[in-house]
């Protein structure tokens, strides 16, 4: 079974059996639930709601079928097509609309696809809320409007510019600086629509922008999770042009990874910790990522006078929590940046303009900056226990052990040591126990996972 329904949206690879893939069958009955919650939130005349997609091959048939559930349902659909996540949380608020749907599967590949689902201030829908619409979803009483009542659909297709002016327009955002810089930047759009954005975004700011894989085609020529290993070529081309640094966005432009002017990774997790070194430097204050980002956004929040927190996994988590600790900077450690001053939501394009910003003020390469970094590194394991072994009994008896450390219990166990972390998440789907550690050298963060593992297995007599 590939369709996973959750809090968040549905997502799903496309064809096969009802109920058991993301067939249209399920985007419309998942699009009618939403519609039906949207109308539940407010009594009103009419409602709008924002659609827009990634490149995905399967993107124009899902967009189409959701878009005219919505008008089945007296819904006005206004609709960016190709477009970029932050890109419709943004629309969200600016067309005054009631909500908004992204059609994306994020880094998974191209046989998948998912319905993600925004509320009116265009952030994601919370636990409570995404559970109603589940609950929608099963019950099948859903009625549709007769046809006098039917919405319509206004297509949009200047968002993606009204995105980049809005960027432009950030206070930290110093498009002089950067076009002084002369800069040359390789960018690996994955053929997804990061491949408009981010070189338009470039071009308004004065960079030269080398394209690599560009074309919005849907057809990803690598795994699109933007990892070291999924990104040869862009090293090589990085090189080949002698260009400043590289750019790779994952396919609808919600995370952010840079490679230095060697053609090596600055680091996925770095991505934040650099962008609000920018920030703080300029607006100190606090920050928030999620208890598996690195324990670098803590040091650059300490150095700059601020608190750094750690919330749950999850952005709607980082994002409830950069709220109550008014943070003026957050994300989580996969290269997504939140910047409120721009909007709630991950958001690559604020990333890339802090990030040359940044570079443009220094006068120094992406190398260079990379080593005023601590460096940490991280070991993502996981232990898997028979169906019968009670996984939460075994977290609780880990947080009992180490009581005395540095404890967060908020999402799994997270025991902060000194000079290390580890933080335990049990699976949602399977018995498995997930283990991230991060430390100040790969064998020491290595060591730490296999210590933890070899206590897990004692606990569960394995």
């Amino acid at each position: 079974m590939t369709l996973i329904k959750s809090i968040s949206g549905i997502r799903g690879t496309i064809g096969g059996n009802v109920g058991d893939n993301l067939t249209p069958i399920d985007a419309v009955k998942f699009a009618s639930a939403y519609g039906i919650w949207l109308k539940s939130q407010r009594d009103k005349k009419d409602y709008r709601v924002v659609v827009g997609r990634d490149a995905r091959i399967s993107g124009e048939m899902i967009q189409n079928l959701v878009m005219n559930t919505l008008v089945g349902l007296g819904i006005h659909v206004i609709d960016l097509g190709l477009s970029t996540t932050p890109t419709v949380e943004i629309a969200v608020p600016m067309e005054h609309a009631d909500g908004g749907i992204i059609l994306t599967a994020s880094h998974n590949p191209k046989q998948w696809n998912a319905l993600k689902l925004l509320n009116a201030k265009g952030e994601f829908l919370d636990a409570v809320e995404g559970a109603k619409i589940l609950d929608i979803a099963e019950s099948d009483a859903m009625a549709f409007v007769d046809v006098d009542n039917l919405g319509k659909i206004t297509k949009n297709q200047a968002y993606i510019d009204l995105h980049i002016d809005e960027v432009l327009e950030l206070e930290y955002v110093d498009k002089s600086a950067i076009e002084a810089a002369n800069f040359k930047v390789v960018v690996d759009g994955v053929n997804s629509t990061g491949g408009i954005a981010i070189p338009l975004l470039l071009e308004r700011l004065g960079v030269e922008a080398v394209k690599l894989y560009c074309e919005p085609n849907g057809h990803f020529p690598h795994n699109p999770e933007p990892l070291k290993e999924h990104l040869t070529d862009l090293s090589a081309e990085v090189q080949k042009h002698n260009a400043d640094f590289g750019i790779v966005v994952d396919p609808d432009v919600d995370r952010l990874a840079f490679m230095d002017e060697n053609g090596d990774m600055f680091g996925e997790e770095y991505t934040l910790v650099a962008c609000a070194d920018h920030v703080l430097s300029k607006n100190p204050g606090n920050t928030v990522s999620n208890m598996s980002s690195t324990r670098a956004l803590r040091d650059v929040t300490e150095k700059h006078g601020g608190t750094y927190e750690a919330s749950a996994v999850g952005e709607v988590n980082v994002v409830a929590l950069m709220k109550k600790n008014n943070a003026v900077i957050g994300g989580e450690g996969n290269g997504g940046i939140i910047y409120p001053a721009s909007h709630y939501g991950r958001d690559a394009l604020v990333g890339v303009a802090l990030f040359l910003t940044l570079l443009a003020e220094k006068k120094m390469s992406v190398s260079a900056l990379r080593k005023t970094y601590t460096s940490y590194f991280m070991s993502k394991k996981k232990i898997a226990l028979t169906p019968q072994i009670d996984v939460d009994a075994i977290l609780k008896q880990m947080a009992v052990k180490y009581k005395d450390e540095n404890l967060n219990t908020v999402d799994g166990v997270k025991i902060d040591f000194a000079d290390n972390w580890v933080h335990l998440r049990k699976s949602n789907t399977e018995p498995i126990i997930r283990i991230y550690t991060e430390a100040l050298s790969q064998e020491k963060a290595d060591e730490l996972a296999d210590k933890i593992i070899a206590e897990i297995k004692q606990i569960a007599n394995i």
